[in-house]
């Protein structure tokens, strides 16, 4: 009942985000390129979502010590396993960060703005100044800072909520129809994101989708502040995606103007 309330709470935001013009926007592999080439920072964001789960639910130093909560511990454990580590076809093993860049490849969409961007996050002691520094659009800058706020909380159900009701769920649905429509008129061109996106549907709703639900329901509890903090999580993080969509649909206009 209480996983129904959050349900009716971000209903509307949900419904807002469904409804987007964004997808309506994307008529063109260009138009497609523009997108992968803004959206590439949340998928980068998301995998910082995951590990801030994976830190604060398991022992990922020595000496090592046993978690307090083995079962959300083995809820995320699982989550990782696929999203950082996938068995994708072939036998290759990558994370879906990586599949993505090879989709935005695949279409021609310009990768280098966030290969630097990764090396310097990487090469830097303090990853919230490379962001602010970056070359990067206001919008995507606040998606990120909110996305780093929530998880410097270090209170795992904040996480969880960002990462459970505010982040793919609702793109690989939306999505999926357009691009098999480019493909049938660009011979397959977009074929590695269509697997990107079928892999999302695949995993978030046999596996990772109702994990993800048992793990805020293991950590809030009988605690009613957790759930009313889940709650706006939930719905901020929404708001926020809405937010990166009128950003990339802002971006997709200004460059057909342009072209």
């Amino acid at each position: 009942m209480k996983i129904q309330s959050i349900v009716e709470h971000i209903e509307t935001s949900q419904t807002e985000l469904v409804d987007h013009n964004i997808y309506s926007k994307i008529l063109t592999v260009d138009d497609l390129r523009v997108f992968m080439q803004n959206h590439i920072y949340a998928v980068w964001d998301f995998m910082s979502l995951l590990k801030g789960l994976q830190v604060n639910l398991t022992c990922v130093k020595n000496p090592w010590v046993p978690s307090e909560n083995t079962q959300a511990a083995r809820f995320i454990n699982e989550i990782v396993l696929e999203e950082e580590t996938d068995e994708i076809r072939g036998g290759k093993v990558v994370s879906h960060f990586e599949l993505y860049k090879a989709a935005m490849e695949q279409v021609g969409a310009d990768t280098s703005g966030i290969n630097e961007f990764v090396k310097k996050v990487k090469d830097s002691d303090n990853y919230r100044d490379c962001i602010n520094r970056y070359n990067l659009n206001d919008n995507i800058k606040e998606f990120l800072n909110f996305t780093f706020d929530v998880i410097e909380t270090n209170e795992i159900h904040k996480i969880a909520a960002a990462f459970t009701f505010g982040r793919e769920n609702v793109i690989p649905d939306m999505f999926i129809e357009i691009v098999k429509g480019l493909n049938e008129n660009n011979s397959n061109i977009a074929s590695e994101f269509v697997y990107y996106l079928e892999r999302h549907i695949e995993l978030d709703g046999d596996d990772h989708g109702p994990i993800a639900l048992k793990m805020i329901e293991n950590l809030c509890g009988n605690d009613q502040k957790k759930w009313e903090e889940v709650k706006n999580i939930s719905k901020k993080s929404i708001e926020m995606r809405i937010k990166l969509w009128s950003h990339i649909t802002s971006e997709i206009e200004n460059e057909n103007r342009n072209n």
